[in-house]
């Protein structure tokens, strides 16, 4: 039996330079549609932005931001959030779901940042993701958003809209994220996440994506006819 073969897209049959040029008119459309986008959560510093992320995770970001200002008044910062017990972190997190693995890890990041950082949220991916409960995504978020350190979060909807507008193929993040930071220039790596999120949520939304009202409809190989 012949092995099936996957159909060519744009993905392999666009060159570099044209995924490049795509790419400009994208975002450049998108920042018509969402001028001044920027990161949803609310911090002030960066260890308020990384407990935040870490609750994020399969949360949305309005209910995170309700929960953090009582967090953050208990535990404000990291050696609070070390020296508390798990029970006491569950308390004021319960309503973000997950809540024993999260608080196991805000306890054990906020730890070893005390020991390993003096107290300091480090800013080099390698330390970032060396922090339990941090990954790629999450240590992307930190450096662009408090560091102002270029960086590109892979997450549901970037996933999603990479596949459709078929600059990807996969729905591996890592190699997302490389696909992608080799055709959006570095400056823009932080805001390009942040405009296809906020498309995520507003247009192009999963399972019922409003293509009849899409800025870069023309740009998209899977839009949908109106």
């Amino acid at each position: 039996m012949a092995k099936k073969t996957e159909p060519m897209t744009l993905f392999h049959t666009e060159s570099m330079d044209e995924k490049k040029k795509r790419m400009r008119a994208i975002l450049r459309e998108l920042r018509k549609d969402i001028p001044q986008a920027a990161c949803a959560l609310h911090f002030r510093n960066p260890f308020q932005l990384l407990v935040s992320t870490i609750l994020s995770a399969q949360c949305t970001d309005e209910r995170v931001n309700k929960v953090t200002p009582e967090l953050f008044r208990a535990f404000p910062a990291p050696k609070n959030m070390a020296e508390a017990s798990t029970e006491e972190l569950i308390e004021y997190i319960r309503s973000t779901g997950f809540f024993n693995h999260k608080a196991k890890n805000l306890k054990a990041c906020s730890a070893a940042i005390m020991e390993k950082h003096g107290g300091q949220v480090p800013s080099t991916m390698e330390e970032l993701t060396a922090l339990p409960g941090v990954g790629r995504k999450t240590a992307n978020v930190i450096l662009g958003n408090a560091f102002g350190v270029p960086g590109l979060a892979v997450d549901t909807h970037v996933t999603r809209i990479a596949n459709l507008l078929q600059f990807t193929d996969t729905r591996d993040a890592v190699k997302i994220e490389q696909h992608l930071t080799a055709i959006i220039p570095k400056k823009d790596w932080t805001e390009a996440s942040h405009l296809f999120i906020l498309h995520g949520r507003k247009t192009c939304v999963a399972r019922r994506p409003k293509c009849s009202e899409c800025v870069i409809a023309r740009y998209c190989p899977s839009a949908q006819p109106p």
